[in-house]
């Protein structure tokens, strides 16, 4: 079956893009994601990237996360629980703001991040 990864595998990658935001080395973080990755996050057009809230190509999302951790010197997830299908996990984590998000990381055959979104609490009035 193409695009199958083991539970084991997804864990470890989950444990490593915690660890890689942690180092704060944003080409760490970018060896995990294939050259033509997609990230979507409210986040993105906040920031005065792509109004649709996504972006496409480690470039792109460079320039984004470079921009993002200007704002954010003390950035540190804490790992709460890893979700796992054949091919994708979803990382839920608390930042050091005490935020709950949940990275959902969709990966190609490779094992490498192909698509991912950050998804954050939705709180009804």
């Amino acid at each position: 079956m193409t695009g199958h990864h083991a539970p084991s595998d997804l864990l470890a990658l989950a444990t490593e893009w915690i660890a890689a935001w942690n180092s704060r080395d944003l080409e760490r973080v970018l060896t995990l994601y294939t050259d033509d990755s997609e990230m979507s996050s409210e986040k993105i057009s906040a920031l005065g990237f792509d109004a649709s809230g996504t972006l496409r190509g480690k470039d792109r999302l460079r320039a984004y996360w470079s921009k993002a951790l200007t704002f954010r010197p003390k950035l540190h997830f804490t790992l709460i629980e890893t979700f796992a299908s054949p091919d994708s996990v979803a990382v839920l984590y608390h930042d050091e703001l005490g935020k709950q998000v949940c990275e959902y990381l969709r990966l190609d055959d490779a094992g490498k991040i192909r698509q991912a979104s950050g998804n954050y609490p939705v709180r009804w009035a």
